[in-house]
């Protein structure tokens, strides 16, 4: 085990996936499924499409609640506790983990407005601490530099990179601990996508990121923990970039390495 691999296997478990199954009516689009999530650590959930990557991301911040039909067993755990307990809050744990899509989808108004529609919705009234929130968000989000003096501009003048690394700020505002992405740069060009990919890692430093990556190449730059998922099943998880240069199961191999997806 290397150095980074080592620092991946000691972090604290901020999430915990216990023996989870989801159906979709009949169809099961994720069978069994166990995995723990570090604390301030990129984890990369990748496989080929129709894996169940995106419903996992939709159960932990409880996005398919409304959804009719679906059934789920197992837990969820972050912090500990168990997210689908009846006394859970879902207003609070969707504040707690935010979600970024793959489209980016920046609210009508100005930047300025994006980012603080939370933060206000909340009741924060105080100019200096909107400011700050501002100020922080963008510059956590890699945009700050590249909008500082277009605040006031409309949301849909920024291109798509922009637009996306907006999303990312507008997230950041509800001061989130942890942040999901799914496959958050499909859209982007190499600049962009770059940019994102930078602005992730000075993000884990202070929340734990999951993300769907929209290739294999991005889930081997930016990981700290890879999963990779097949037909609704997790086939094999390892620390740092283990799951890339020597996977241990053959299926894992032959999707890195272009046999099939």
């Amino acid at each position: 085990m290397d150095k980074a691999d080592g620092q991946a296997a000691d972090r604290e478990i901020r999430i915990r996936i216990e023996d989870v199954c989801y159906w979709y009516g009949e169809h099961a689009s994720l069978r069994d499924v166990t995995l723990d999530v570090p604390a301030n650590a990129i984890t990369s959930v990748f496989g080929p499409a129709g894996g169940g990557k995106t419903t996992l991301l939709r159960l932990i911040n409880r996005l398919n609640d409304l959804v009719e039909g679906t059934k789920m067993s197992g837990r969820i755990l972050l912090d500990g506790r168990d997210i689908y307990a009846p006394e859970t809050n879902v207003s609070d744990l969707r504040r707690r983990v935010g979600m970024v899509f793959a489209l980016p989808l920046p609210l009508p108004g100005t930047v300025r407005e994006n980012v603080l529609y939370g933060p206000k919705l909340a009741g924060i009234r105080d100019p200096a601490r909107l400011d700050e929130t501002l100020i922080r968000c963008l510059t956590q989000a890699a945009l700050w530099d590249e909008v500082k003096d277009r605040l006031d501009d409309a949301s849909n003048m920024l291109s798509g990179g922009q637009q996306q690394r907006l999303c990312i700020a507008r997230s950041l505002a509800l001061e989130p601990e942890v942040i999901l992405l799914d496959e958050p740069t499909s859209g982007l060009d190499p600049i962009s996508t770059g940019k994102v990919e930078e602005s992730l890692f000075a993000l884990k430093k202070q929340y734990t990121i999951i993300i769907v990556p929209h290739s294999i190449q991005q889930a081997a730059r930016v990981s700290d923990c890879a999963a990779f998922f097949m037909e609704g099943e997790l086939i094999e998880r390892q620390p740092g970039t283990g799951l890339f240069t020597a996977p241990h199961d053959r299926r894992t191999e032959d999707y890195v390495t272009g046999r099939f997806g």
